[in-house]
């Protein structure tokens, strides 16, 4: 369910690209006769163009991986939205991102093979990592996806973004993987919470509204990612940023629904924890100057450590957090068990720096 533009990425530096070198010109000589003779750089021979067959032989897989896996590509209406799922077994469980079902229990699947939707309801929705799992009540006919290992992708390779976007079912775009193991987290809104993302997958392949839950495909055909959310370009008053979206991979989708499946729950997020409720907190002309501690988890990494209601959290590992996000981004790249340098501010204006143990952090 979208009930936003997808997920809207405020990225923290402004993205501008200059265009240089983008036009090129002949110039020639004037010839005894008045005429205008091309440059010995005018008449170089162009570099040559991919034979036929390999054009051919990459169209052909382009269209054997939209034959295989357009099948196991549904989408998911509520009341007040709709977004895009992946067929995850025969039993009918679908899985999708967490915004897209927002607060709803109860769905309208469509296969893309078309027919009448089909009703579902939600088995388990994570909102920490934005995914969450339904179960159609009908699975006959389903496709399951086949989900590849996102820890052998390289930079480079190929990929297919397959979904529902604007609502238009079974849409298709290309692109690449840019870039690999990016934390990224999602601003929060009505039905989502917001999410930190980790080991997010950057993509070339177009994300637009709709797309949100659909597959990121190889070449082979395998899942290798969940699209989830497209960049924004604050030079362009939010507007989106072409070409940078990003997906969940999909190591951690199976690992997550598989959880869901089988316990009902996400019973180990792998996520680290320090023990405390926080929020930012705001410096005397207006910015964020750290993350406030509200509330101690009694024996936790941080009750432990010394740390108590009142402190300020101003770095981890080094790392400033002026922000909670900027906390849960850090966080984010730590594990449970890993001890952590936390940077304190004290109430009485002292700075000290403590050593928590990282515990793990719970979905609730």
């Amino acid at each position: 369910m979208e009930r936003r533009p997808l997920a809207h990425l405020a990225l923290l530096t402004a993205l501008a690209v200059a265009l240089t070198g983008c036009s090129t010109t002949q110039t020639g000589t004037r010839s005894a006769g008045g005429t205008a003779t091309a440059s010995p750089a005018a008449t170089a021979p162009s570099s040559p163009l991919p034979v036929e067959g390999e054009v051919a032989a990459l169209e052909a897989a382009y269209e054997r991986v939209i034959g295989n896996v357009l099948p196991s590509i549904v989408q998911i209406n509520t009341a007040t939205g709709l977004g895009s799922g992946v067929v995850y077994d025969t039993a009918g469980h679908i899985v999708t991102n967490a915004h897209v079902i927002g607060d709803a229990t109860r769905f309208e699947v469509t296969l893309a093979s078309g027919g009448a939707p089909r009703p579902a309801r939600l088995v388990e929705s994570f909102e920490l990592g934005d995914l969450a799992v339904i179960k159609v009540d009908d699975p006959s006919g389903l496709s399951p996806a086949r989900f590849g290992d996102s820890a052998r992708l390289r930079v480079g390779q190929i990929v297919l973004a397959m979904g529902n976007p604007l609502g238009l079912s079974g849409s298709v775009t290309n692109g690449i993987v840019s870039a690999l193991g990016r934390t990224v987290t999602e601003p929060q809104a009505e039905g989502s919470p917001g999410a930190t993302i980790t080991n997010a997958i950057q993509t070339s392949a177009a994300i637009n509204p709709g797309n949100s839950g659909g597959a990121l495909v190889n070449l082979s055909g395998e899942v290798i990612g969940i699209p989830t959310l497209a960049a924004t370009n604050p030079e362009l008053g939010g507007g989106a940023a072409p070409g940078i979206g990003f997906a969940i991979p999909s190591n951690t989708v199976t690992d997550i629904a598989g959880q869901i499946i089988r316990d009902g729950e996400v019973t180990n997020t792998r996520r680290a924890a320090l023990g405390v409720s926080v929020q930012t907190v705001v410096g005397p002309e207006g910015g964020a100057v750290g993350v406030g501690v509200a509330r101690v988890t009694p024996g936790g990494g941080a009750d432990k450590a010394g740390i108590e209601p009142g402190d300020v959290i101003v770095s981890v590992n080094g790392t400033k957090t002026a922000t909670t996000q900027a906390l849960s981004e850090v966080l984010a790249t730590l594990k449970p068990g890993d001890r952590a340098e936390v940077g304190l501010l004290r109430p009485d204006g002292s700075t000290t720096t403590v050593t928590v143990t990282l515990g793990q952090l719970s979905e609730n």
